[in-house]
């Protein structure tokens, strides 16, 4: 399951940025999810209830955005959206198709809260 090693590194970077912050709370992680990628959001987000625990994020909600999948023909300039027939061939000339969207796996930002500490 490369969902939890995946969930790991949204943890370990939603960390780093908390702590450049200055922050020890971690509410929200939003991230941007290609449909072209192999990553399954319902594993990603059981991955990432496990991936938090003892962490900065220990009870952060994951929100997943999904990023269609979209292409173009370097040819003609066609652009469609393949749906669910992934045929990399453009319907309009025949030649091979591009992907512009689809592919991204990036987090997108991070809800953080700030905890004051007593002296």
């Amino acid at each position: 399951m490369h969902e939890l090693s995946i969930a790991q590194s949204i943890v370990e970077i939603a960390e780093a940025n908390a702590r450049e912050r200055k922050v020890q709370c971690i509410q929200t992680v939003k991230i941007r999810l290609g449909e072209f990628t192999t990553v399954v959001p319902e594993a990603l987000d059981f991955a990432f209830e496990i991936a938090r625990r003892g962490t900065l994020a220990e009870n952060a909600r994951l929100e997943i955005e999904s990023v269609p999948m979209v292409v173009h023909c370097v040819a003609c300039g066609t652009v469609t959206d393949p749906v669910r027939d992934v045929c990399l061939i453009c319907p309009q000339c025949g030649l091979p198709l591009e992907v512009i969207s689809g592919e991204e796996l990036q987090v997108e930002y991070i809800e953080a809260e700030s905890v004051a500490r007593s002296v």
